[in-house]
């Protein structure tokens, strides 16, 4: 099992990683808030956001690329936002004839499209900055601590955790499939038709969803044996320290600055 499949977390030894997770979760959703407030056309704001972020990643010892990369797996959601272009109303900037329908994509449109795109980009880019200075077990006990109703936290934690083991097992039912998929010599070909190997994907679908309820039972009874109550312990005590509170109060301050500046900048213009 590689333990790396869906681990997002950077091991660093930076004063972002340090921080407290209850400060660095309630940060992080307090900037995904206020960049969704930002009015449309905001642009000033969004670049000192994004001015944020960048800071932040170097203040944590990671290449700004990692973040950058990982937040595009956002761009085909956001696209669905496509519609905006030509539902708001304003000046027609381009201008489409398909049979008897015209579509006009307006100014007002196109602003607030680049808007969406940009507000969600910047909350994955938060959320994955995260996710890269905070280790799992720790956000959920900043879940826990900030009161998150603890089904909620088990799930989410559940989830996470058997996820790598439902990963290990499919790569085992793929290598059984290889091993019995004989290869035609000379051709590139496997054996059996296309409805042949449909079937085969199948059933090994079949045997993941089968086997991962077998084990599935048999972990929560070995959990119930040894005394699980219904939320996870930790040896971390996640003690508030007179730094955390510093740079909690320094980093709300600056997205509340930010939005100021935002909107005094849309006022003037």
């Amino acid at each position: 099992m590689r333990a790396d499949t869906f681990d997002r977390y950077i091991r660093r030894e930076s004063l972002v990683h340090r921080l407290d997770p209850r400060l660095k979760v309630v940060v992080a959703l307090v900037f995904i808030l206020a960049t969704a407030l930002l009015p449309d056309g905001a642009w000033l704001g969004f670049a000192l956001s994004w001015l944020l972020i960048f800071w932040l990643t170097r203040l944590a010892w990671l290449p700004y690329r990692v973040v950058w990369k990982r937040s595009l797996v956002i761009v085909p959601f956001l696209l669905a936002a496509v519609t905006v272009l030509v539902n708001v109303p304003g000046t027609a900037v381009f201008t489409w004839q398909i049979g008897p329908f015209t579509l006009a994509i307006t100014d007002a449109g196109l602003v607030r499209f680049v808007s969406i795109l940009i507000r969600g980009w910047l909350a994955v880019q938060v959320a994955i900055l995260l996710t890269a200075v905070t280790p799992f077990p720790d956000l959920m006990h900043a879940l826990t601590h900030l009161r998150v109703p603890a089904i909620l936290v088990s799930i989410i934690s559940f989830m996470y955790r058997y996820l790598f083991v439902l990963a290990d097992e499919a790569q085992r039912l793929m290598r059984a499939r290889q091993a019995r998929s004989a290869r035609l010599p000379g051709t590139g070909l496997h054996g059996g038709s296309l409805f042949w190997r449909a079937k085969v994907t199948g059933h090994m679908v079949g045997q993941l969803f089968s086997r991962s309820l077998e084990r599935s039972d048999r972990v929560y009874n070995a959990m119930l044996a040894r005394g699980f109550q219904g939320r996870m312990l930790t040896i971390n005590p996640h003690v508030m320290r007179r730094f955390d509170w510093l740079a909690g109060g320094t980093a709300v301050s600056i997205i509340v600055l930010i939005q100021l500046i935002a909107r005094n900048d849309l006022h003037i213009y």
